[in-house]
Parts: C-alpha cells; structure tokens; sequence
C-alpha cells in the first residue's frame, strides 16, 4: 500500500514541476497542455489548459507517438 501511495506523491510533485507547453494551435477555448515526464513509466503528459488541476492523461512513449500520428492522421477528427 505504501509503494502505491509513493509512487502516487512522486507523480503528483511531478506533475506540478513539469515544465508545460501550451500548443500553439491552441485557440482561446479549445487549449491543451503537454509536458515531458523525467521518470517512471509515463514518458508525457497531456492536460486541458482551461482546468489545470483536473485530469491528466498519461502517455509511455510508445503511446505518445502512436497519440501524435493518430492525430495527424485524422484518427480523432470529429467531423
């Protein structure tokens, strides 16, 4: 249980000291946030700008590239 909850609270300081990026295809109400990860097993991370301390997703980097070809692909397009 403990082991958890460490790893936990090292991810959690980890996300607030992350250095994070604002896309530059943002608009002003359509933002996301991203920001390399220095250890374990998430290699990045990807939040909404608008609600900083809500959600995180949470990407190796495997995951992270096959993420960023799908986008450019159109794979997440909504229309």
């Amino acid at each position: 249980m403990n082991e958890i909850r460490n790893t936990s609270s090292v991810l959690a300081r980890q996300l607030v000291d992350a250095p994070w990026r604002t896309s530059t295809r943002s608009q002003t109400s359509n933002c996301v946030e991203v920001a390399p990860l220095r250890t374990g097993p998430a290699a990045v991370a990807l939040r909404d700008s608008k609600d900083r301390s809500g959600p995180v997703l949470l990407f190796n980097r495997t995951g992270w590239l096959g993420f960023i070809a799908g986008a450019k692909n159109g794979q997440f397009d909504l229309d």
